[in-house]
């Protein structure tokens, strides 16, 4: 009776696998482009006594930041879109805000992890380096 509702189920987790990886590619492309423009600051930063946690945080501020906007942005549509959905079926269920909280740290989590690795990258340059690179 539901094996259509199962077919829909695994293309949607196909395509969501497929968004997520793309999504990771797009956050390493600009933090590394960041990176490239930033580099000069993070010299400076290094010299002044910065250390790699504080340089981590200071790039990865920005893409938490819009992580949060379009987690904000997608969570009630998501809740309109899937209570609408649920309503098409003979028993039904609530959904919890605990699923909207744990999307939430996953999505973050993924994007702080995509950044992290360009972040102490750069946090591991020779400052001497990039100052002189100018």
């Amino acid at each position: 009776m539901y094996a259509d509702v199962k077919r829909l189920v695994s293309i949607i987790t196909g395509f969501a696998i497929l968004a997520i990886i793309i999504a990771c590619l797009g956050l390493l492309g600009l933090s590394s482009f960041i990176a490239e423009q930033r580099t000069k600051e993070i010299g400076v930063r290094k010299v002044m006594g910065a250390g790699i946690g504080t340089i981590t945080g200071l790039m990865s501020k920005d893409f938490v930041m819009l992580v949060g906007i379009a987690f904000a942005i997608a969570s009630p549509v998501a809740y309109w879109a899937m209570n609408k959905w649920l309503q098409d079926f003979a028993f039904h269920i609530n959904i919890g805000w605990w699923v909207f909280a744990l999307g939430g740290f996953v999505a973050v989590s993924i994007a702080l992890i995509t950044v992290s690795f360009q972040s102490i990258k750069a946090a591991l340059m020779d400052p001497v380096k990039s100052l002189r690179k100018e």
